[in-house]
Order: C-alpha cells, then sequence, then structure tokens
C-alpha cells in the first residue's frame, strides 16, 4: 500500500474509511431486505379471529382463555398488521347449483308497493324509504304490515321509535289494520330491536326510522352519521343472516335527499322515495335503487280519512271533464317511469300590463314555460305574449318537467290566448326546439295507447313518431304528425272545427 503524505493526513484517513464502510453498508441493506422477505409470526384467535400483537392466554375480544395460536403467514397487512387467510363457512360452488328460490319476491298485498318493489318484498332484503314529515310514510307500511300478516303466513313486526304502541294502535283502529299477527313495539335501542325478532321471528320488520335508531357499543348521538351507519350495517347483517324482509324508514333533507350518510344508501337493497302534496290526495312512491327489479317504477296512491289505498289507473285524477270545451286547455301524456299518465295542461293569459308581467307556474318547469312563450312570440303571428301575464298549471297535483309536455303547453297557451277551445279528444306529445320544431320523444306507442285506452281519438306526435313510421299505432286513434309548432296549431284548429 503506498505510503501517505503527511501533509494530507485527513484525506488518507477519510479515504481509508470509505473504502472499509462501504461492504459493511451494503452487507447491512442485504440482511435487512433477506429479514423483510422471512415470514412474521402473527397470532389469532381460534373463537373470534382476532389478531393481538403478542400472544396472550385470553383473547381480549372475545375473553375465550387458550384460544389465541401462532399462526405464521406472509400474507397482505392492513394497518401494520398481517391479515391471514381462513377457512370460509361455506365454499363457493358453481352458480347452476345454487338455488334462486330463497331470493323469489313475495307480494305485500299491496299492488303499487309491489309493482314499485318487482313482484315484492324478496326474504332478506332491506328497503329504504324516505320522505318528508307527515307525506303518510307510516300510514302506508302499517297496512303493508297488516297485509303481510294476514297473507304471508309469517308475523310482522312494526318498530316504532318516534310514537308509542296506544298511538299505533289508534292509526291502525282508524285504518282497519287490526291482525293478531301483526306486533307493535316502542323502542329506539338497538339491542331491545334485536330482543324483540328473538321472541317474535317475524318475516317482516318496519323500523321507524332509522334515525331514531340507537346503540350504546357506537359513539355520537342518535340520528348522527356514526350512528346511522353502525345501525343500518348491524340490521342489514341481521336480515341477510335471518332472512327477514326489513323495511326502514328514513328522514329526508329540505333538499329532499335522505337524510344521513350517502353510505345508508349504498347498504341497503331498494331505496324508495315517498312524495306528495299535502294539499292533494295523490301520492307516488319512486323507486330510485332496486337490486331486484327496475329502479324506474312508480307506484301511485290516494290518502284519504280511512288510511291509504293504491290507484291502478291514476289518469282520471289528472284530467278534468267539461261539457263543452274551455278554451286554454290541453292534454298529454306523461311517463312516470314506465307507466303513460294521461295529463291535463291549463294556461290562463291575463290582462296586458306595464313592465314585466307574472310568468306564474305550477307543476310545470318554470324555464321550459319561458322558452315556449319565447317560441310562440317568434314564430306566430297572432299571439302576443311578452307583455301580458301567463299562468300555467297541471291537474291533480302532478308534477310534469319532461320536455315530451312542450307541445301541450304551446297549445294550451295558444288556445288561451286566441280564445279558441281545442277539441276535447285531442292529445299533443313532443318537445319544442327553440326555432319552433317539433323534436321526437321517448316512449311514444306506450303513451298513445293509454291515450286511446281512455278514448282519445287523435294525437299530434313529432315526426316520425307515427303509425306510418313506427310500423304500429292504436287502430282507433288518429295519429297527425307536426314537424313545427305553426303545424301543431293548424292541426288542432282543424279538428276543433271538425
Amino acid at each position: 500500500m503506498p505510503t501517505v503524505p503527511s501533509s494530507y493526513p485527513g484525506v488518507s484517513v477519510a479515504r481509508v474509511s470509505i473504502s472499509r464502510s462501504t461492504p459493511s453498508r451494503a452487507g447491512t441493506g442485504s440482511r435487512s431486505r433477506a429479514a423483510a422477505r422471512e415470514p412474521r409470526p402473527a397470532y389469532e384467535c381460534d373463537a373470534c379471529g382476532h389478531q393481538p400483537p403478542k400472544w396472550v392466554g385470553r383473547c381480549p375480544e372475545c375473553g375465550e382463555w387458550g384460544s389465541v395460536v401462532e399462526c405464521t403467514v406472509t400474507g397482505p397487512t392492513v394497518s401494520g398488521r398481517v391479515v391471514s387467510s381462513r377457512v370460509p363457512a361455506e365454499p363457493a360452488r358453481p352458480i347452476a347449483t345454487i338455488s334462486a328460490a330463497p331470493a323469489r319476491a313475495r307480494p305485500t298485498g299491496v299492488g303499487e308497493l309491489d309493482r314499485v318493489l318487482g313482484g315484492g318484498l324478496v326474504p332478506g332484503a332491506v328497503v329504504l324509504l324516505a320522505g318528508e314529515p307527515g307525506v303518510g310514510k307510516s300510514t302506508l307500511l302499517l297496512d303493508v304490515a297488516q297485509q303481510w300478516a294476514a297473507g304471508a303466513g309469517s308475523p310482522s313486526l312494526v318498530v316504532s321509535g318516534e310514537e308509542s304502541v296506544s298511538q299505533v294502535r289508534l292509526r291502525a283502529e282508524r285504518m282497519g289494520t287490526l291482525h293478531d299477527q301483526l306486533f307493535l313495539a316502542a323502542e329506539s335501542d338497538l339491542a331491545a330491536v334485536l330482543g324483540h325478532l328473538d321472541a317474535v321471528k317475524p318475516g317482516l320488520l318496519v323500523l321507524d326510522s332509522v334515525q331514531t335508531i340507537s346503540t350504546t357499543g357506537t359513539e355520537g348521538v342518535p340520528g348522527g352519521v356514526t350512528q346511522v351507519r353502525a345501525v343500518t350495517a348491524a340490521l342489514v347483517a341481521v336480515a341477510k343472516g335471518r332472512g327477514v324482509a326489513t323495511v326502514l324508514v328514513g328522514h329526508v333533507t329540505k333538499d329532499g335527499q335522505v337524510a344521513g350518510p350517502r353510505v345508508l344508501e349504498h347498504l341497503v337493497d331498494v331505496v324508495l322515495h315517498f312524495e306528495g302534496d299535502k294539499h292533494s290526495s295523490l301520492r307516488m312512491v319512486r323507486g330510485v335503487k332496486n337490486r331486484f327489479g327496475a329502479a324506474d317504477e312508480v307506484g301511485c296512491f290516494e290518502m284519504h280519512e280511512g288510511g291509504i289505498s293504491s290507484l291502478a289507473d291514476p289518469s282520471g285524477l289528472f284530467l278534468t271533464r267539461y261539457s263543452e270545451p274551455v278554451p286554454g286547455t290541453c292534454v298529454t301524456v306523461a311517463m312516470e317511469g314506465r307507466r303513460a299518465l294521461l295529463t291535463e295542461v291549463q294556461a290562463l293569459i291575463g290582462a296586458t300590463v306595464a313592465g314585466s308581467p307574472r310568468r306564474t307556474v305550477s307543476g310545470l318547469d318554470s324555464a321550459r314555460l319561458a322558452m315556449v312563450l319565447a317560441v310562440l312570440q317568434r314564430r306566430t303571428e297572432r299571439l302576443t305574449l311578452h307583455d301580458r301575464e301567463v299562468f300555467a298549471a297541471t291537474v291533480g297535483g302532478i308534477r310534469v318537467v319532461e320536455p315530451a309536455a312542450d307541445l301541450a303547453v304551446a297549445l294550451a297557451v295558444a288556445s288561451g290566448g286566441l280564445n279558441l277551445a281545442i277539441a276535447p279528444h285531442l292529445v299533443a306529445i313532443g318537445e319544442v326546439g327553440l326555432t319552433g320544431e317539433v323534436r321526437r320523444v321517448g316512449a311514444v306507442p306506450r303513451r298513445l295507447a293509454e291515450a286511446a285506452r281512455l278514448g282519445f281519438r287523435l294525437a299530434l306526435v313529432p315526426p316520425g313518431c307515427g303509425p306510418t313510421s313506427t310500423g304500429a299505432g292504436p287502430e282507433q286513434m288518429r295519429v297527425i304528425e307536426v314537424t313545427d309548432v305553426r303545424s301543431a296549431l293548424q292541426a288542432a284548429a282543424r279538428a276543433s272545427a271538425e
């Protein structure tokens, strides 16, 4: 080895130290990587599956003695803990060998609700029914529980966290829903609810509402995000394990959304919205999510003093029968889910006012009404609407916001502005564009079939939607294709003169 000059002692020492330390660091890194690849011991309880960080004589989770054993695994880790594989309770089977009978829907006895659910309630399914206060959720579910108890062959249990059993009994007497297999309980603790399930062993559980139930093992106040999530998860697990059809009543926010965490809608199998105006007897159950059927079905109900009843044919609620034709009305066919509903649109043209005239709507989209008025003002010669008040509404409390009602709104406004009554046997279907053209809409054959069933003999439809284009149409109905608003007004005038 060459002699290091004395004038560079620091340099020579540094060179020697680097050359000697480099191999040792490399060797240390290799040993550490090898150690990381070696299996690490883990401990698991044979009774409950809990994995303590070290061996203990008694499992801290279930309290069993001598159940913690060592299991050396090299699997994935979660939060620094090894996740070991376990023998499943039931092995995987070929799909063709699995029976679908346990998942068949059972009718509830309420026809319109079965329509939305896809045939009825599936054992083990969890349904979330949400709606505004006072819309009739408890009344509907009490009727469902009575129908289930009378016809399903198994008891039904209604647990109320908002009312006492006496209050529920008074409503049941008024509705005539008393039955020996219908059980009531007033509870706000999850453990007590599970105790009632053990005692009654029902086929249907109605929980009114999930925001009022709490569990002592979870932090937070009743109705909070943590409590609602924990209670729902526990009820879903119990429903799946015991095969109990469960209906949870949920609150809504001021925006009409389901209150609570968004995961609440993901945990359940079916999400239904109960809608209705307090000043109208019409109620609608609208499907939002359904793992067992179509998610766009709508069920119609009518509220009355004796409770609630299904409306298998609700179109009559949205029509007015006149002894003589009246200006300012036109009938269209709206689609609520897969159901076609005939709806009457009424329009009233007020006097000329200075400044900004009012545009008032009820049951219609105000933005679409403003657009239709602008098109009529621009594309017709005899109508002057820019300085006149316009009032438009639907009949029966139904809300129609789809573009297919544009043509009927235009005809109703023109009829009121020109004081010309439209033929009572005419329906108008179509979307109106900004240039005045009439655009195609969906489900026209289904709309025409419903209109023909109720006695309408003339229909104005967009181009390409008539029987000559689609190849099918009601035999007793005359269908006229109109290209724009002006031709639609001319066709309606000719039909009125006939």
